[in-house]
């Protein structure tokens, strides 16, 4: 779009030139890196990911990189907040979270430490277990959406909701199509979903499985079921998964019927249970994705 606006850049010279449009660009973009690494606009960001290592500001080779979407990577701390004021705002939301219908206050503490949580996950790349020791407020649905939307800018749920029922209709077709092990794999699945009432929810669950096996993958590395099974009776295997979506699902006799617990483990750890369905557990996965640093993964 530049050089048809402006079609004497393609003038021999004004592209690959010493003294370029594309070569002034890029010297103009180091100088402003240059800037925001300075004192007067110090960018964490940039002190982090640059390529020049120096005795007094090494690169850790275990840096969490940032992924797709994150806009807000590794933030700056708030104005006039360091870190030894925020870590006493981090010891005060440990004594918030024992209180009841405190949700507002957590969410203003979580909000506020953004930036000291996100030094924590880029910079130290610490343990699942060990950062859910420093933050437990954040191992909840609603918190780990919050953060996704602070890193990206972005509602998880909303958006991936969204999407996949948007899809489902063409998802639905190529399905029928797919065959093999794995199209079986499939109908199996798309007959199961038939016998059953049609709800919203059994739909994006099976519509996730599907497309688990139309891609080639292996559902049961993501995804494990238990029909009566209690939580204890399975917490001894959780040390073996690195990533796993565990669903205790219970027989119709139980008075109980309507409940189903699906957990997520990550490094052996169980970060979050009682996630309504797959669809659910898969949008929280994501969001936790973001939100930690995995060293076994």
């Amino acid at each position: 779009m530049l050089i048809e606006k402006y079609p004497c850049l393609k003038e021999p010279g004004s592209f690959n030139g010493q003294y370029g449009w594309q070569q002034r660009i890029k010297y103009k973009m180091g100088n402003y890196r240059a800037k925001l690494r300075g004192n007067q606009l110090s960018c964490p960001e940039l002190e982090v990911n640059r390529k020049r290592k120096t005795n007094e500001n090494p690169t850790p080779k275990g840096l969490k990189r940032p992924r797709k979407a994150e806009v807000n990577y590794l933030p700056p701390f708030p104005f006039g907040e360091t870190g030894e004021s925020l870590e006493k705002e981090r010891l005060d939301l440990l004594n918030e979270i024992r209180k009841k219908n405190n949700k507002n206050i957590i969410g203003e503490k979580m909000e506020k430490t953004f930036s000291y949580r996100r030094t924590e996950v880029v910079k130290d790349c610490p343990a699942v277990k060990d950062f859910m020791e420093r933050w437990p407020a954040l191992f909840c649905e609603s918190e780990i959406k919050n953060e996704f939307r602070r890193i990206t800018t972005i509602s998880l749920e909303r958006t991936i909701l969204e999407k996949l029922d948007f899809y489902t209709p063409k998802l639905l077709a190529l399905f029928e199509m797919k065959g093999g092990v794995a199209g079986i794999r499939i109908r199996h699945l798309l007959d199961s979903l038939s016998q059953q009432e049609d709800r919203l929810e059994d739909r994006q669950d099976v519509v996730i499985r599907c497309l688990l096996s139309f891609l080639g993958e292996s559902a049961e590395e993501l995804i494990e079921d238990h029909q009566d099974v209690s939580r204890d009776m399975i917490k001894d295997t959780f040390s073996s998964h690195v990533m796993k979506i565990i669903i205790l699902s219970r027989s119709v006799e139980e008075e109980d019927a309507s409940i189903s617990d699906v957990i997520i483990v990550i490094e052996g750890t169980e970060v979050l249970l009682g996630c309504k369905n797959l669809t659910n557990a898969c949008i929280s996965l994501m969001g936790c994705i973001y939100s930690l640093s995995f060293s076994q993964s």
